[in-house]
């Protein structure tokens, strides 16, 4: 990856940062969204499951098949993708614990909040959106990682 290249994904990561607390802000003000029925929450975690194993596997051409058409997009291809995710969220390449919080509807998508342990020992609240494809299988369309504050997602 060439030097102006780098720079980009950096950027692109700063973005990511930025936006995350006002788009997850988001989500807490949806506050009466009807439950997600039983399969969704289990499609929805398998989903989220696979991408990190994929992540684990440095596999990034199963890691991108995880991806919404949108992300899938904005990145072209899957090497470029596990470039950003490397250099933006290494906390989601081999966590080495996970919790899933009860994901929340949000229209024709979800919201899951999954609890991550990097290798160091530190926690991150990784709050994703999902949105359901023609086929009715979920694609991940986002992620936003803070620092977890130790306070309960719902």
């Amino acid at each position: 990856m060439g030097n102006a290249m780098g720079k980009g994904w950096i950027l692109l990561a700063f973005c990511f940062a930025l936006a995350g607390p006002a788009w997850a802000a988001g989500k807490a003000e949806k506050g009466g969204a009807p439950p997600v029925a039983d399969a969704d929450v289990r499609a929805v975690r398998d989903v989220i499951e696979a991408q990190l194993e994929a992540f684990a596997a440095e596999d990034a051409t199963r890691a991108f098949s995880y991806a919404s058409p949108a992300i899938r997009e904005q990145f072209g291809g899957a090497d470029a993708f596990l470039a950003m995710v490397r250099q933006g969220y290494p906390m989601v390449i081999r966590p080495s614990a996970r919790s899933f919080y009860q994901p929340e509807a949000d229209g024709d998508g979800v919201w899951q909040t999954v609890l991550l342990r990097d290798p160091d020992g530190k926690e991150w609240r990784a709050t994703y959106q999902l949105q359901r494809q023609k086929d009715r299988s979920w694609r991940i369309n986002g992620c936003v990682i803070v620092p977890d504050d130790g306070r309960s997602s719902t």
